[in-house]
């Protein structure tokens, strides 16, 4: 592994244990077994390492590599697998989601355009895939980034009601469960 994936695989793990604000780059130098000044050398500020610590953590790449993979495929099973790889993408970095979910609201101005840039063009991204079916009159005409913004909103939802406000009383079945019933729920309102 080299230097630069080092340092950005110590900041996730410390961003995900400590969040933006209690990471220091001493830690996460100290955890990649570099100096504090090569980390600087890679990312000149912690900001500019957070950034690229979550552009890289976040569903946006996935979704990108997601998208030629699933372009023939019926909307419903297209909708699936995004669905399924999603709340897989957000199990395997739950810690990163909660300590970012929990601290959202103290970061400073600089940090929120970030994330936000970010989660923005993961919703853009997902809405390119609805412009697609709308063209292959397939969907019905919707603004396709709100789609987007439900269609995610709806598993997030999910995804934290089940990881982060313990209401497993409510718990429907298994997840393939409600991905199916999901991704019905939301063809009903987009297919035409």
């Amino acid at each position: 592994m080299n230097t630069k994936d080092k340092i950005l695989e110590s900041g996730l793990k410390l961003f995900s244990k400590k969040g933006y604000l209690g990471a220091t780059t001493r830690e996460i130098a100290k955890a990649a077994g570099i100096a504090e000044i090569t980390l600087f050398r890679y990312f000149p500020s912690k900001e500019k390492l957070f950034e690229e610590v979550i552009h890289t953590n976040l569903f946006l790449p996935a979704l990108r590599g997601l998208l030629p993979e699933i372009a023939e495929l019926s909307y419903e099973e297209g909708l699936r697998i995004i669905a399924k790889r999603f709340l897989d993408f957000l199990a395997e970095r739950k810690d990163l989601v909660r300590i970012m979910h929990s601290e959202i609201h103290r970061y400073n101005e600089k940090i929120h355009k970030i994330y936000h840039s970010i989660i923005d063009e993961i919703f853009k991204t997902l809405a390119s895939y609805f412009t697609e079916m709308q063209k292959k009159e397939i969907l019905r005409t919707f603004d396709t980034e709100l789609g987007a913004r439900a269609f995610l909103g709806m598993l997030f939802s999910y995804f934290d009601a089940e990881n982060f406000l313990m209401l497993k009383k409510y718990k429907c079945t298994d997840t393939n469960t409600v991905i199916k019933e999901f991704v019905v729920i939301f063809i009903k309102g987009t297919a035409k």
